[in-house]
């Protein structure tokens, strides 16, 4: 059905919600939030607005829209913000990092706790702390508390587990006091987290006072063994404090967030890096930088906006107060919306004097150099790119290659065979839209056959979709199968090429497709196209893009194949033989040193093993000679 563009904004609710951009391919162009999707919709269709040139490049690239109505402004923005994240919409601002960040979780709601390493904040009752930009410090933190404190590391259930197992080596090394055994009550045990809680709260004077006069008194003993350990945990407890480097006598959570822009050559991308530096009870306990991109100009309040968004829909942690390089869009229902997810009040400002200024502008200077680094690696990375795309136009002839597919097969001798497809995107890997399958049809080593069922489920899928254009709603926004490509690359050679041609065929569907050729020593030489195989400077960018794209196929169907055999899907080729079972399987195996003598045996021979008779060992000899020859090094 033709999409009429007039007559759909006339059918717009007046209410709050989310509207979807698509293009022809049926991709998601753009996300945005409305309080009212009829008066911000048809906005973008109107000639006297004053659109900016990115909007008026999106607007023309607009074959239908779609929405989603929401209860409120505050329910538009968290679903706005989770679809950008989804779908990564070419004419929205892209965070680029989707980093999670570790926290120290102190188990409280136990009656003996534990210190543990934490990704996520979860409503357990638990206290965190964090979040720290450094998993290698926080787990070094958490051996010091356990060593400072003496605090359990088992997951054993106290006390209904008290006395059941006796003491691990923690004990005997005095790393911890044994409450499995009833050795330190829990009265006493709760001083030591106390000592915990109070440790992560900043308190390191009191805490490194107590150790010197503990060392001290042991050597006053002769206890030198004593109080070297005494010793080290202090140097320990200094070290941490020491890397403290902004101390505010305010001791609030802040996040200090600014950016800096710039915009690539060659092209209309801007490109923004983000400094946010964390602060934790007033003292500075790390920095991160992120990038976003952006087809199109675009303003530090509106990078900053869309950052804030991003970032925090996607953290558990929310500080007390953000401190802004620049106003943001939206500032009263971000507030709201952080708020609630905080559970208590939230702060936005945008300081212009005094030491809060000076943080920011200090977050800015960090975003520049950062950025003055990275695109001149962007520059050389883009010039890499549009040079072996160049290269391979011309020495094929295809016109278009702004997206590649790559099919591969992986299987031990034929068994759980798996494919996959790989998807490149101006050059680049775009993993969201890979693929795997598990071949369903296909018994034995066939490739060929195992490709065919590949793609014709690939492309059937992508049809099925394609003809789904007047289905709205969530499955239809998630498909990734309709963006057909604009040429196919096959793992082999004229083999594989003429069965994704043939599918092609069957299908109605005008792809090119190349096949990516190997030499003698298994690397790439050049391309099989049209019936003729084109060579490939091997010192060249095409060279090594096609190189990159051959070996990201391979690694994502043997990293498949390698996950299920890990799950104990694949055991053993004798699993798919009629009648073995796992005894019999076992039985085999001990009798025979190898796969290889198994399938050189007899029926008499098979007969003697164990468990076995004459009819499961006629199902083994038929079996092997009915898939021939098998190499278990394939």
């Amino acid at each position: 059905m033709e999409f009429n563009i007039t007559a759909e904004l006339n059918k717009l609710p007046a209410r709050p919600g989310v509207y979807i951009m698509h293009n022809e391919k049926d991709e998601i162009i753009y996300v945005g939030k409305a309080i009212s999707l009829k008066n911000r919709v048809r906005q973008y269709f109107q000639s006297s607005r004053n659109l900016s040139e990115k909007i008026k490049k999106m607007v023309s690239n607009v074959a239908y829209f779609e929405y989603i109505v929401t209860d409120s402004e505050l329910e538009a923005l968290v679903l706005e913000c989770n679809l950008i994240k989804k779908h990564r919409p070419r004419y929205n601002t892209m965070l680029k990092d989707d980093k999670g960040y570790p926290y120290i979780k102190v188990t409280v709601s136990e009656e003996f706790p534990r210190v543990l390493f934490a990704r996520n904040i979860k409503k357990d009752k638990s206290k965190y702390f964090g979040p720290y930009t450094s998993a290698k410090a926080v787990k070094d933190t958490i051996e010091l508390l356990k060593k400072l404190f003496m605090i359990r590391s088992c997951n054993r259930c106290l006390p209904k587990d008290i006395g059941k197992e006796r003491a691990c080596l923690n004990y005997h090394i005095k790393q911890c006091q044994a409450p499995c055994q009833g050795y330190i009550s829990k009265a006493e045990y709760g001083k030591q987290i106390k000592g915990v809680l109070e440790f992560l709260g900043g308190n390191y004077k009191d805490i490194a006072k107590n150790l010197e006069e503990k060392m001290k008194q042991a050597a006053a003993e002769l206890e030198f063994e004593e109080a070297a350990r005494y010793r080290d945990l202090l140097e320990s407890v200094r070290h941490i404090a020491d890397k403290q480097k902004i101390n505010d006598s305010s001791f609030e959570d802040k996040d200090v967030i600014a950016c800096a822009i710039a915009k690539r050559d060659y092209s209309e991308i801007y490109e923004s890096v983000i400094q946010v530096f964390f602060i934790r009870n007033g003292k500075l306990i790390g920095r991160e930088h992120f990038h976003m991109t952006n087809e199109g100009e675009i303003s530090s309040t509106e990078v900053i906006s869309a950052f804030v968004k991003q970032y925090y829909s996607g953290t558990p942690f929310v500080p007390k107060n953000i401190l802004l390089q620049t106003e943001i869009e939206d500032l009263e229902l971000v507030t709201q919306w952080l708020k609630e997810k905080r559970g208590s009040g939230v702060n936005i400002v945008v300081p212009i004097k005094g030491r809060k200024e000076k943080l920011v502008e200090l977050a800015f200077d960090n975003a520049a150099m950062v950025l003055s680094k990275d695109m001149d690696k962007l520059y050389k990375e883009d010039k890499r790119i549009k040079e072996a795309l160049e290269t391979i136009k011309n020495a094929t002839g295809i016109e278009k290659l702004d997206r590649i597919e790559s099919f591969d097969i992986s299987n031990i001798s034929g068994f759980l065979s798996v494919g996959s497809m790989v998807v490149f995107e101006n050059g680049k890997p775009k993993s969201n839209d890979y693929r795997k399958f598990k071949i369903k049809s296909v018994v034995g080593p066939n490739d060929y056959a195992s490709m065919r069922e590949v793609l014709e489920r690939r492309f059937l899928h992508g049809i099925s979709e394609g003809r789904e254009l007047e289905a709205a709603g969530e499955d239809k926004m998630l498909g990734s199968f309709s963006h057909l490509p604009d040429v196919i690359f096959m793992d082999g050679g004229k083999g594989q090429v003429n069965v994704a041609l043939e599918v092609l065929k069957e299908m109605e569907l005008n792809i090119p497709v190349c096949g990516m050729v190997k030499d003698d020593r298994h690397q790439t030489r050049g391309l099989y196209y049209n019936n003729e195989i084109i060579p490939i400077d091997t010192h060249g960018e095409a060279f090594r893009l096609i190189t990159r794209i051959q070996d990201e196929t391979h690694r994502f169907a043997i990293e498949y194949h390698r996950s299920l055999r890990a799950k104990g899907q694949v055991h053993s080729i004798l699993d798919d033989i009629d009648g073995i079972g796992p005894r019999r399987r076992k039985a085999l195996m001990k009798y025979f040193s190898s796969i290889e003598e198994i399938k050189k045996a007899d029926i008499d021979t098979l007969a003697k093993v164990p468990s076995m008779d004459r009819k499961s060992a006629k199902a083994v000899v038929d079996f092997f000679e009915k898939n021939g020859k098998i190499d278990m090094d394939n």
